[in-house]
């Protein structure tokens, strides 16, 4: 199973530096962000205080306008205006004397306070001295939208730097790597193209054999064995394929394949003196590639057989499911599942093992 893995990473590779490169760029930003956002809520506190100084220069201009009008009971008092800033006079028991103000003050006391995107500054002035008034309040929209804009920035520029490092890193990273792996798979593809003459003229030969000389349980054992390999070869072979050639779905006689794939294994069963027992459902048919689906088959099958007690017997049904489906049932006695919370786990096998197949299937690989 190895093989599949290495494999995977040539024909993935840049898959693998993608995802890895992703992977790199969100941990260390997570970790070069923290302090950015620490640096956030600095420069909102300073923003916060840039607005209470302007606040208290607003303030100082209108005492100062207001000293310069002095007792003057014949005049009227006209407040500045301003587009951002707003202003209000109260009495010792927060009474409105004059206001520019549509909502309730924040606190009454003296300070410096904050509600939601608006920000008041009360102070108290000498008692009596501008109109009866005792407290002078100036109050600013405040936005952080500069801040805000201006980490967006910074942060942008780091993602961007290590998503560029990372990538480059990986790629350089990843090339010996390359070079070692694109040998091996080279030499597999080598290996298994060999492998098939001999096996094929091994399996020629048997079959020349049995018909000149007849059947023994020497030949049965030797034919049984080179079926295992015949197996395995066309395994190795699926998953070297299977990531570089399409499998496209074509109309499947289930039902003749599975009979066939039931006296593929016959010779290997009895090998353990297992009966295989079939309750096919005939004339089930669907789409799907039949390569796929015999390796499918193959390997259920051959599963069942390697973990079943001799002397047992194993159950192939194929039947036609409620919902108009289709369900392959492959049941044997043998050692049984030890942990079934990892029935779904790879390459962990069950002794029991149903498969549900849509009467039309486009997915892909399973």
């Amino acid at each position: 199973m190895s093989m599949e893995r290495g494999i995977a990473l040539i024909i993935n590779e840049k898959r693998f530096i993608v995802r890895s490169t992703l992977l790199y760029t969100l941990v260390i930003s997570i970790i070069l962000l923290f302090p950015l956002s620490l640096h956030l809520r600095h420069e909102m506190k300073l923003h916060d205080i840039h607005t209470e100084i302007e606040l208290k220069a607003i303030q100082l201009l209108i005492l100062a306008k207001m000293d310069a009008f002095g007792d003057n009971p014949n005049s009227v008092f006209e407040f500045p205006t301003y587009i951002d800033y707003f202003f209000a006079l109260y009495d010792a028991k927060f009474a409105t004397i004059y206001t520019q103000f549509t909502t309730p003050l924040p606190a009454y006391r003296n300070g410096y306070f904050a509600q939601g995107d608006e920000r008041y500054l009360i102070t108290a002035i000498p008692s009596g001295k501008y109109f009866g008034a005792d407290y002078l309040v100036t109050k600013a929209h405040i936005s952080y939208s500069e801040v805000y804009k201006e980490i967006a920035i910074i942060a942008f520029g780091i993602v961007t730097l290590i998503l560029g490092l990372s990538f480059l890193f990986l790629q350089n990273f990843s090339r010996p790597f390359k070079r070692v792996n694109a040998q091996l798979d080279n030499f597999i593809q080598e290996s298994i193209h060999e492998i098939n003459t001999p096996l094929s003229i091994m399996m020629v030969n048997i079959n020349l054999f049995e018909q000149h000389f007849g059947s023994s349980k020497y030949l049965r054992r030797i034919k049984s064995a080179t079926q295992s390999l015949s197996t395995i070869y066309d395994d190795m072979d699926y998953l070297i394929k299977r990531n570089r050639l399409e499998y496209p779905n074509e109309p499947i006689d289930f039902t003749e394949l599975l009979y066939e794939r039931i006296e593929h294994f016959s010779h290997i069963s009895e090998l353990k003196s297992i009966e295989i027992l079939p309750t096919i459902t005939e004339g089930i048919s669907l789409s799907f590639n039949s390569t796929k689906l015999k390796r499918l088959i193959d390997n259920t099958i051959s599963n069942a057989i390697k973990y079943s007690h001799k002397s047992s017997t194993i159950e192939v049904e194929l039947t036609h499911s409620g919902d108009g489906g289709v369900m392959l049932v492959v049941r044997d006695y043998g050692v049984g599942m030890k942990s079934p919370k990892q029935l779904t786990q790879k390459y962990y096998l069950s002794s029991f093992t149903t498969l549900w197949l849509p009467s039309i299937l486009n997915t892909s690989d399973r």
